[in-house]
């Protein structure tokens, strides 16, 4: 057993590949439900619209925390194919539910999904490359899971724009989740040995069972340590972010005219700048250093919402859709990259899961937020205000962290 990405390749890949069929999961909903909340269940309150968001993001949050400490307790593949099972139900229950309330609580599931599969594949993907290569490895795994949202977000516009918003597109969803779950259970390989390896080989010494407690290690993440602070901060400014986009641009782009399938094509254009980005960004991290791509992202992602908020014509909204998701190319496996510097890795898994509980945390903040501006002021004051919020995450990022590229190298 050795760590690498070469020396890995085989269960590296098969994990990118998982990912995918994970990102394509969220991807289903991007272009459709924003539009099936007004269409067929006559949702005139921005805050209700997006109340599948907010129920999507705390579980996920929730989720996200529980499948690190999980990892490091039970295995990984265990967490993996947890999170496949619960996801099973949800292109079912999106098909035929009655009620906006089956939506909301089909997006629960989704969450927990969402948090326990791509928590694992992140954290299986760190384990097998070992220290020097985290940025590219972290850059790969999101790539792939970006891309199939952006791949998933356009077909189901395409779909919908041509059989209808349900339930032909949520068709696909049954052959994502079943194809993932098979790949889980019957090829992917636990990484926890290779986490153990690591932590032998460490140069800084394993810290004692108190010291790694699960309480301390929330702390840390979260607070105590300014740098991961500033990770966890940033992380969740971003995802509120990717909830005005999944929530409230689709309606946005329908307020000025633009048809189902112009819609499903912007839905898709940023995730997809975003994924492709990311093969970029996450190797260009590892040799320039973390933080510039940290504080330069967000700061071009607020660039993104301020063009977007000021433009109606097609070709001004896609640039601004290609700023948003180059700035979220640049910040994504970055923030991952620097939990992994930071956090030895006998409690790393715990550690990633806290971060992706604050970042993921960032969809209730964004959902509430933007849904109750919109609703007192209007979608361009929301828009307006979460920008801003992102250009002060980025200078925050600035202040509060520390370069972590050479820390375990």
């Amino acid at each position: 057993m050795k760590l690498g990405l070469r020396e890995n390749a085989g269960q590296f890949t098969l994990l990118v590949v998982v990912n995918a069929f994970v990102g394509a999961m969220v991807g289903l909903e991007r272009a459709v439900l924003p539009l099936l909340a007004e269409d067929e269940f006559g949702l005139a309150s921005r805050t209700a619209v997006l109340s599948f968001i907010a129920s999507f993001g705390l579980a996920k949050a929730l989720a996200n925390l529980m499948a690190g400490r999980w990892s490091d307790r039970f295995g990984r593949k265990r967490v993996l194919v947890w999170g496949w099972l619960i996801g099973l139900p949800v292109p079912l229950l999106i098909m035929w539910a009655p009620t906006w309330t089956w939506i909301v609580f089909a997006n629960v599931l989704l969450g927990m999904n969402q948090g326990l599969a791509w928590s694992a594949t992140v954290i299986m993907k760190i384990d097998l490359v070992g220290p020097k290569q985290r940025g590219l490895a972290m850059g790969l795994n999101e790539a792939a899971g970006y891309v199939a949202v952006s791949a998933a977000a356009f077909a189901s516009g395409y779909i919908a724009s041509t059989w209808g918003l349900r339930p032909e597109p949520f068709f696909l969803g049954l052959v994502i989740a079943v194809f993932g779950l098979l790949l889980s259970l019957f090829f992917v390989r636990d990484t926890l040995a290779h986490a153990q390896l690591e932590a032998r080989a460490a140069e800084h010494a394993a810290p004692s069972p108190e010291d790694a407690s699960f309480s301390r290690i929330l702390l840390l993440t979260s607070w105590k340590n300014r740098t991961l602070f500033g990770v966890s901060q940033a992380g969740m400014v971003n995802n509120l972010n990717d909830g005005l986009a999944w929530g409230l641009f689709p309606l946005y782009y329908a307020s000025l005219g633009l048809s189902v399938a112009q819609i499903g094509f912007l839905a898709a254009l940023y995730p997809a700048v975003w994924g492709f980005g990311q093969l970029l960004t996450g190797a260009w991290s590892d040799r320039v250093g973390r933080r510039p791509l940290i504080v330069g992202g967000m700061l071009l992602q607020a660039l993104g919402i301020f063009i977007l908020a000021a433009g109606t014509d097609i070709r001004v909204l896609a640039a601004s859709m290609v700023l948003l998701g180059a700035g979220t190319a640049a910040v994504y496996p970055t923030l991952l990259a620097t939990i992994g510097d930071v956090a030895h890795p006998t409690w790393r898994a715990t550690s990633v899961g806290v971060y992706r509980l604050w970042r993921d945390g960032g969809y209730v903040v964004g959902a509430l937020l933007a849904g109750v501006l919109a609703d007192l002021f209007s979608l361009m004051t929301a828009m307006m205000a979460i920008a801003a919020l992102t250009a002060l995450s980025g200078v925050v990022a600035r202040i509060s962290m520390t370069e972590t590229r050479k820390i375990g190298v």
